[in-house]
């Protein structure tokens, strides 16, 4: 994984945090999932639909299997809609149901 730079300000009471805005992490397993994940939700945060949560301050987090972007962005579009449709009913994403989907 890459280090990406990223500064927040706290603008004050006036500008709160909305989905508008949310940090993605490309995992490369479900172990690295299942770290970030349990990071986030585990310390005060709360989980959401198709690998979205949020941690303890707001902030939206996606927390992205690479093996799933590249399932709903194949070629193969019915295996990629399979993919898709298995995702839209996970929280945090499990790789082996997104892989099973896939495969049929």
């Amino acid at each position: 994984m890459l280090g990406i730079a990223c500064l927040g300000l706290n603008g004050g009471p006036a500008f709160k945090h909305t989905e508008a805005f949310s940090f993605q992490v490309a995992t490369k397993d479900q172990g690295e999932t299942d770290r970030y994940w349990n990071a986030i939700v585990g310390n005060g945060g709360q989980e959401s639909e198709c690998g979205w949560c949020k941690d303890k301050w707001g902030i939206s987090w996606q927390i992205t299997p690479i093996a799933l972007t590249k399932a709903y962005t194949s070629p193969d579009r019915l295996a990629a809609k399979r993919a898709f449709d298995a995702m839209m009913t996970m929280r945090k994403i499990d790789i082996a149901k997104i892989e099973a989907a896939f495969r049929g």
